[in-house]
């Protein structure tokens, strides 16, 4: 092996973290394929390889035989024992076998080989890498956007982002820095591919996770999360210790720490909501910003029939039934939502 590929190994071992062991198996798989596509006295052959000089040599292990069948991995006793005495039928028997042209027929395909074996390290390295930041927020570049995809530079590698998990509020731009969580991650043939979203309701949870400290530390717990991207989401909260205020640990001081989220997410209003064990109470804090006259609960169909002020009705459901549909997401019940008149008209007694 000429010093040029040990350097260049060398290199490589240093420059792209990829360990000597992968390296050199490498090296030695690619010349015992290049012996084997050119040579075939020997069936069996190793690699003898040193790493400091680059000196290989090919070594043949043949069993020792009482008569031989196959003498591409066998050798008789007699011969065996010319070289050696103490060999017994059983015995492996090693010979060097390198030909004295093998380095000019072998560099090629061990280049080859070797270059192979790298590459499949490096996507190996960035899988394991991405595969333990599924579920995680990242920060990228924006590199291209074609017909499918919009490409996020992350390090080493591209994500994708398809249409379907873009904010239709949304314009991207490339060389602008964003924040996308990461959906999945598949290794292919060309590597890892890393799926990402600006919609998934887990981003807005990671970004109150990065952006709120009681919630980094589990003093304030999220308990669910609703959303509706680049329009409107609603998260419920909740802290064990009485004394800490969940709702305004979100908010932070003169809304600073939601207003950072809103602004990551391009304007997209959040509502933050007690969470509560008992529904009633629940339901009526998810349908914030309106007022509640009553909540009635139907546990087995798990529904609930809300009452609201006449004047609040259009809140409560809000732009296209906004409201009341996140509030439903968020609390995992049914909502119907009617007007103290109609309710009344029902024969719905408030509680």
């Amino acid at each position: 092996m000429n010093q040029e590929l040990i350097n260049a190994v060398e290199f490589i071992h240093k420059e792209k973290n990829i360990p000597m062991e992968v390296l050199t198996d490498a090296i030695e798989a690619a010349l015992i394929t290049a012996y084997k596509k050119n040579y075939s006295d020997h069936k069996n052959v190793t690699i003898d390889l040193n790493m400091e000089t680059g000196a290989y040599r090919v070594i043949s292990r043949k069993d020792v035989v009482a008569e031989v069948e196959d003498p591409t991995a066998e050798i008789d006793l007699l011969t065996a024992q010319e070289y050696n005495p103490a060999y017994e039928i059983g015995d492996p028997y090693d010979e060097d076998v390198t030909p004295n042209d093998f380095n000019r027929v072998g560099a090629q395909a061990a280049k080859q080989a070797v270059m192979q074996r790298i590459r499949d390290a490096e996507r190996g390295i960035l899988y394991d890498e991405f595969i333990s930041k599924e579920d995680e927020v990242l920060t990228g570049l924006i590199d291209r956007v074609d017909h499918r995809f919009v490409y996020i530079q992350l390090g080493k590698t591209d994500a994708v982002l398809a249409e379907s998990e873009r904010m239709p509020t949304e314009s991207y731009i490339p060389n602008e820095r964003i924040k996308v969580y990461v959906n999945k991650v598949e290794q292919t043939t060309k590597g890892p591919q890393i799926f990402v979203s600006r919609t998934h309701p887990n981003l807005l949870k990671r970004l109150f996770e990065e952006e709120v400290p009681e919630i980094f530390d589990g003093t304030v717990e999220i308990m669910s999360v609703a959303r509706e991207a680049g329009e409107r989401s609603k998260i419920s909260v909740h802290a064990e210790n009485p004394d800490v205020d969940a709702v305004g640990s979100c908010v932070g001081a003169r809304g600073a720490r939601v207003e950072a989220i809103v602004d990551e997410l391009n304007g997209e209003k959040i509502d933050i909501v007690l969470w509560d064990e008992d529904p009633k109470v629940f339901v009526k804090n998810a349908l914030s910003p309106s007022q509640v006259v009553s909540v009635k609960v139907d546990e087995e169909n798990k529904s609930t029939v809300v009452v609201v002020p006449d004047h609040q009705l259009s809140l409560a459901i809000g732009k296209k039934g906004q409201n009341a549909r996140l509030a439903a997401k968020l609390t995992g019940w049914k909502i119907d939502i009617k007007s103290e008149s109609d309710a009344e008209e029902a024969g719905i007694v408030n509680d």
